[in-house]
């Protein structure tokens, strides 16, 4: 038996437990799953305001090519099936580290500044993505692991809150970033932060690179506005379910493919083409053959959520699948899921039942996000 690894804390767990966090066990770190305000009022507080996420968990590293004149983005092609060559500087793409099977270890961000990468990557899978990135790129790109606090300002008032810490934030489009400075309140310190303008909820925002010892008081800082309020893990989930988004270990694995989750739009047609990534054969004949399976949306009618592990049938009794993430959309105002069926069954309105609780409940195949997305991408 294994010894279990000590958990963690972020930078800012001192601040969660002073603004009335409860702490949970995530990915190995301790983390609030929800403050006062409760998880249906975080969620909607970020749909109409902005939330503030301490996703400082999550890995970030840079990579570097170890020769000159080489570039980090196309070594780094040898190891995902995203388009991370044609990156302009100061822009970012979503990806995955796919197996020999196609099957996904991890999704990622990668943004392009210069010749190097910014990389972040998933919390519980962290140790294993950097070593894996370093022993498949050694001798070729040098990886620094960036001991960094991440935050996560998101919401239609983001971009007024943040333009008033971080000018340059303003000048930002959707999956695009820069590095700016920024002075700390009531000090002639200036510290450097990565403004990177994505997120994981749908709506418009940023993520927040900084040195860890300055997490508390950028947090404090945006806090201190009147339309930003803490949100924990419990309201981020049901936000990017409504969004349609994936969460690794739940909708997306190494049982899984790009082609089968629904995600061949980060896939384009160079990298299909030079098929020279890892899975890039076995993804190439799902797309030309069809998938097995395939992720969609499922709306239960009633009110009964359906949980992660609930049983998909046909309407007849087939066993189908399981949804892979489930819950409540206070947002959509009624549950909502999703899962693999096979791809008979992946057709918005297809009708299909959930076994909820021993009882079957009706419900159909919708498209995906279950809530339209916010982005600003003009």
């Amino acid at each position: 038996m294994e010894p279990q690894k000590p958990i963690k804390r972020t930078p800012l767990y001192d601040l969660h437990l002073a603004l009335g966090g409860k702490i949970v066990p995530f990915a190995g770190y301790e983390m609030p799953v929800q403050y006062p305000l409760g998880v249906m009022g975080e969620h909607l507080h970020t749909r109409s305001k902005a939330g503030l996420f301490d996703v400082s968990h999550m890995g970030q590293a840079k990579l570097t090519a170890a020769a000159p004149g080489q570039d980090a983005a196309a070594l780094f092609e040898q190891l995902v099936p995203g388009g991370i060559q044609t990156l302009k500087e100061g822009h970012m793409r979503y990806t995955q580290l796919t197996d020999e099977t196609g099957g996904i270890r991890d999704d990622l961000m990668a943004t392009r500044f210069g010749d190097r990468l910014w990389l972040v990557v998933n919390a519980a899978c962290k140790d294993d993505d950097f070593a894996h990135i370093a022993a498949a790129l050694d001798g070729q790109a040098r990886l620094e692991i960036a001991d960094r606090a991440l935050l996560a300002l998101q919401g239609p008032a983001a971009s007024d809150v943040l333009a008033t810490l971080l000018p340059a934030s303003a000048d930002l489009r959707f999956m695009q970033a820069v590095w700016a400075s920024w002075s700390l309140p009531n000090s002639e310190t200036q510290v450097d932060i990565l403004i990177s303008r994505c997120g994981y909820t749908g709506e418009d925002g940023f993520e927040l690179s900084i040195a860890p010892e300055h997490a508390e008081v950028l947090a404090r800082t945006l806090l201190a506005h009147d339309e930003v309020e803490p949100i924990g893990l419990g309201a981020r989930d049901s936000l990017r379910l409504e969004a349609g988004l994936c969460l690794y270990g739940h909708d997306i694995d190494l049982t899984t493919s790009p082609a089968e989750a629904d995600l061949l739009w980060s896939v384009p047609k160079r990298r299909r083409e030079e098929a020279n990534f890892p899975g890039a054969e076995a993804i190439n004949q799902q797309i030309n053959g069809g998938v097995a399976k395939k992720r969609v949306g499922i709306l239960p009618e009633g009110r009964a959520p359906a949980r992660e592990g609930t049983p998909i049938e046909s309407p007849s009794g087939e066993p189908l699948g399981q949804i892979t993430s489930g819950g409540f959309g206070p947002t959509l105002g009624g549950p909502l899921a999703m899962g693999y069926v096979p791809a008979a069954f992946s057709q918005p309105d297809t009708p299909v039942q959930l076994i909820v609780r021993g009882k079957t409940l009706p419900a159909r195949v919708v498209a995906m996000p279950f809530v339209p997305q916010n982005y600003r991408k003009g």
